[in-house]
Parts: structure tokens; C-alpha cells; sequence
């Protein structure tokens, strides 16, 4: 089980400390954190660490997950495009089935707690279903920069009985919502197998399991099988760099259940890769093993993420704590962890020449990755770990519960 003294020596006391003393006042109340699946993704990650910790210190912490069908959740991903700018054919039918899937759960669970945080649009709903006795609080992981306005306009009608929004960026804010709005940023957990240090041989079976061989240097995107990561643009500017450098691409994907457009994506970067898939120049990863996306973050030369939108990008954050640089997209949460030229590189995420040659230059040049790398572990280490986190959480059920 994972406790805050876990931490000693990964930050400093001081931090655990007042940890310890914003937990005082919250001591046995009863929290519920409510999302959509339990395994892939940022969320999940999250959720399974912060729950555990807030428990340890001393609050009554639990976990569900939103039970619902195939239709639903097809349905609950065209509504997570769309709030991030795709189109969307808003029927009654998508309303009424995203309605009675929240309401049938709400039948069976029960929300007693002494508060009640819902994680993205899925669960959004529930609130409709319960005689309000407590703050409740929507924690909004997804890029909201331009959402399609009339499926914002529906869901804002049960946001607006929230006590309070959470967003990963200010300018995810809406100054039309009158809901008192906090920004959190997301965190990683540095001593999950995913993020923790692991031996050259580690890395080396682990990449031997997955059939990536060690013999080039490595460009890697690790991500959900999703259209806002463009995992076809990543592929156009592998092939600029591979005319500079003889390197290799590793697209390393995770999967969530409650994602039916994984297999789509799959097929159409499998037809985009074509040939490269055969030569072995360009290796598709699929699976959920923490050891594996470990090991090739730490392996690779370069991660790159090249996302259209992104809430914030945990990827990006495990890749800087491991010292591998990033080159990224200038997009939703990421600019918020680099800055450019320091501790990695950003650019358009349309700049295809423009990734191209910084990758180039970091093959080139590996003593400028190295420092790089250097620079984006410390900012994890002073800004984006769960005990930061969780500091956060404390600070924000204080003032909501508290006061």
C-alpha cells in the first residue's frame, strides 16, 4: 500500500509535513471520487494513487467507477471530442441514453459522503439524481479551450449544480459559468513501476519481450489510440528526421475501457505506416504494462508528442521525470510543464519541419538532450508529483468543506 512516508527523499520534509497538518481538519470525513474506468489513461492513474494517500493521511477515501454500455460510452467519447473542438450531431437519443445511464447507476449507488467528486463528462450527470447534502465538485481533465457549443450548453445545465470546477489550465475557464472555477494540475506518481527507476537489464528485457530491438536510436509517443495525439503527423515527421539520422519510431499505446475508438485509430495508423511497419523502421506498441512504458521512455532518445489538444498530458510529465528530452505540441496543459529551450522544446503542432529538426538536433547533439532532461526532472520534482497533488486536494476540500 502506498504511504505519504513513501515520499522521504524524493521531497522534502517540510513538504510531508504540511501534508500531515492540512489533513488535520479533515480527519474521518468521508470523500468519494467518481470516473468512468478504473485502468488507462491519466485519470485512473491518478485516482488509484491519490485515493491510497488520502487514506493514509487520515481521510476516508473511495473509489467508483460508472457502470454503462457500449452505446453510452460511444456516445460519452463523441461528447470528449466535441468539448474539445471535434463536431458533434447532438440528438435527443445521445441525451436521453447519456441521462438514464447516470440516473440507473445513481439507483444503485449510494452517495452518502461528505463530499462527492466527479471526474470528466461521463458521470457528470449523477448530480441530477441525488438530493444534494453535500459540495460537490466536477474535476474537468479534458481540453475545454473551444467546446461545441450546444453540447456545452447541455452540460453546463448540470455543472452549474456543482459547488466548484477544477480545470488542468486557466485558459480552460469560462467566464459564462458562474461556478467558482480552481486550477490543479495533474501529477505523477514516481514510485509507480511506471515511473520509478529501473536497471539497464530491466530495460533491456522489457524491450525484448515487446520485440523493439536497442540497435538505433529511439523516437517514441506514448499515448491513448486517440485522433488528438496525431499519430499520422508523428509519422510525417519520422520519416523528415529519418532522412537525417538512421533512427527508428516506437508508437507506444495505451488502452481504456471506456475508449471504443482504439481499434479505428490502430487501423488507420497501421495504413499510414505501411511499408516502415514492415522494415521495421516504425513499431506499434499496444498494451497497458507499466514496465514497458517505463522502459522505453527511459530508453528513448526522444518523446515526442505532437497532440491537436490535450488536457494536460501525463506522457509528457513521466518523460521529463525519467530525464528523456520532449519535443511537444504548444497546446492545452503541455506549455505549462515546458518551457521551451530549458527543459524541452515546443512548437505548433502543425510545425512538421519543425519537429523534424529538433529531433534532429537532439540525435546530434545527446549532450543537449542530457541537459534538458536535467532541467525537466527538476521541474517535475518541484511541481508535477502526487504529493503536490494531494497538497492541492487538501487545500481545496479545506476551503469547500471546512469553512
Amino acid at each position: 500500500m502506498l504511504r505519504l512516508d513513501d515520499f522521504r527523499h524524493i521531497v522534502p520534509d517540510d513538504t510531508l509535513a504540511e501534508i500531515y497538518a492540512r489533513a488535520r481538519t479533515l480527519y474521518g470525513k468521508h470523500i468519494v471520487h467518481l470516473n468512468a474506468t478504473y485502468q488507462g489513461g491519466g485519470v485512473a492513474e491518478i485516482l488509484y494513487s491519490l485515493v491510497m494517500l488520502m487514506n493514509d493521511v487520515g481521510i476516508e477515501a473511495g473509489w467508483r467507477i460508472l457502470h454503462g454500455s457500449q452505446e453510452f460510452f460511444e456516445i460519452t467519447k463523441s461528447f470528449h471530442n466535441a468539448l474539445q473542438g471535434a463536431r458533434l450531431n447532438l440528438s435527443e437519443r445521445k441525451k436521453r441514453v447519456y441521462r438514464r445511464v447516470n440516473e440507473d447507476f445513481a439507483r444503485f449507488t449510494h452517495l452518502d459522503h461528505d463530499c462527492v467528486i466527479v471526474h470528466d463528462p461521463q458521470p457528470l450527470a449523477l448530480i441530477r439524481s441525488y438530493k444534494k447534502r453535500q459540495p460537490w465538485i466536477w474535476r474537468c481533465h479534458i481540453d475545454l479551450t473551444r467546446p461545441h457549443e450546444e453540447l456545452w450548453d447541455f452540460l453546463k445545465g448540470f455543472v452549474l449544480k456543482y459547488d466548484q470546477v477544477v480545470m488542468s489550465s486557466e485558459t480552460y475557464f469560462k467566464d459564462n459559468l458562474p461556478v467558482d472555477q480552481r486550477l490543479m494540475y495533474p501529477a505523477i506518481n514516481p514510485l509507480s513501476l511506471k515511473n520509478i527507476q529501473i536497471s539497464d537489464k530491466a530495460i533491456a528485457d522489457q524491450l525484448a519481450k515487446a520485440h523493439v530491438p536497442m540497435d538505433k536510436p529511439l523516437i517514441t509517443q506514448v499515448s491513448r489510440l486517440d485522433p488528438w495525439k496525431d499519430p499520422e503527423g508523428v509519422i510525417d515527421v519520422f520519416k523528415i528526421a529519418k532522412e537525417q539520422v538512421d533512427c527508428r519510431l516506437v508508437l507506444c499505446y495505451n488502452v481504456a475501457s471506456d475508449d471504443p475508438e482504439g481499434l479505428l485509430m490502430y487501423k488507420k495508423v497501421q495504413r499510414k505506416a505501411n511499408k516502415m511497419l514492415d522494415t521495421g523502421d516504425v513499431l506499434l506498441v499496444v498494451g497497458n504494462s507499466e514496465k514497458l512504458v517505463n522502459a522505453i521512455q527511459t530508453f528513448s532518445s526522444v518523446i515526442i508528442q505532437k497532440s491537436t489538444k490535450e488536457g494536460f498530458c501525463l506522457a509528457v510529465t513521466e518523460a521529463m521525470w525519467k530525464g528523456t528530452p520532449v519535443v511537444a505540441s504548444n497546446v492545452g496543459g503541455i506549455p505549462a510543464q515546458i518551457i521551451d529551450g530549458k527543459n524541452g522544446y515546443l512548437l505548433e503542432p502543425r510545425d512538421n519541419e519543425g519537429f523534424a529538426d529538433r529531433i534532429v538536433h537532439l540525435l546530434q547533439d545527446p549532450d543537449a538532450g542530457r541537459e534538458l532532461g536535467r532541467q525537466a526532472r527538476e521541474t517535475v520534482r518541484e511541481k508535477f508529483l502526487i504529493t503536490r497533488l494531494l497538497s492541492d486536494y487538501l487545500d481545496m476540500l479545506n476551503s469547500i468543506m471546512c469553512n
